[in-house]
């Protein structure tokens, strides 16, 4: 049996994950099938490795993820972090008055770096399912520790307006990224999933032509520009849909099962 690809890599959120948070039996058995053929499975996701590590746990998953956007290189087989870029508290401050003062006040909360780094949320901020999160009432709490990046909701801006008014606002200091329903994130000026999926794809000896790549969000849009086959979800974000190479079932359907059932037969 043999595959085209020498590295899969998936993101969790509404691409591997159902929206429960189980994967598939199917989706398993593909991944599985893939990796005997001889391709590493790589999951790259948004979540930082606090939110990330019992999915892989569950998945009896021991190699190298991608968290935190790009920012952390994870070795879940020895529960160690390989790499970790903190975004500059200084540069996040001056970024987030210059969107405030275009956009009027946000609901802020930011991720800590680290193995255990808490996710904190100040007031107004709404955190979407039931993932561990530590509230705070005072700002100075949020710049006390290092992080890896901020959080960004506005009480009437949708997601996409919010994402682009922090770009025209503060996109010299920060990058910004659209991962999800309510999630738009600051983060170190040049960080994407593209760049951490790098680092981590040469430690495997692998490069991007090497790499096909499954996504759902905006976010996914440097990995896909980055790998060789770019795969969005049925029910991804137009503007990810748009630059895909491929579009497959949704997260519920086993899109990906079906793209590599196909590629392995």
């Amino acid at each position: 049996m043999s595959f085209p690809y020498g590295l899969v890599a998936t993101d969790l959120d509404g691409t591997l994950l159902r929206s429960d948070e189980s994967i598939s039996p199917r989706t398993r058995d593909a991944l599985a099938a893939a990796t005997a053929a001889g391709a590493a499975h790589i999951v790259v996701t948004g979540r930082a490795v606090p939110w990330t590590r019992h999915i892989l746990d569950d998945l009896g998953y021991d190699g190298l993820a991608v968290c935190g956007q790009g920012a952390q290189v994870y070795d879940a087989g020895a529960h160690r972090l390989l790499t970790s870029v903190t975004l500059d508290r200084q540069l996040a401050g001056v970024a987030l008055a210059k969107i405030e003062a275009e956009v009027g006040p946000l609901y802020l909360a930011a991720s800590r770096d680290g193995l255990d780094g808490e996710v904190l949320v100040g007031p107004g901020y709404a955190v979407g399912g039931p993932l561990p999160a530590t509230p705070f009432t005072d700002a100075a709490d949020l710049w006390s520790a290092p992080l890896n990046k901020i959080y960004i909701q506005h009480p009437t801006l949708g997601d996409d307006e919010l994402a682009e008014a922090a770009r025209q606002a503060a996109g010299g200091f920060v990058s910004v990224a659209m991962a999800g329903a309510g999630i738009v994130e600051l983060l170190p000026l040049g960080l994407s999933k593209a760049t951490g999926l790098s680092l981590a794809a040469r430690r495997l000896g692998m490069k991007a032509a090497d790499t096909i790549a499954f996504g759902d969000m905006p976010n996914d849009i440097p990995m896909f520009a980055w790998a060789a086959h770019g795969v969005a979800m049925a029910d991804a974000h137009p503007e990810l849909r748009a630059i895909a190479d491929e579009v497959t079932l949704s997260h519920e359907e086993d899109g990906i099962a079906v793209v590599l059932e196909r590629l392995l037969a």
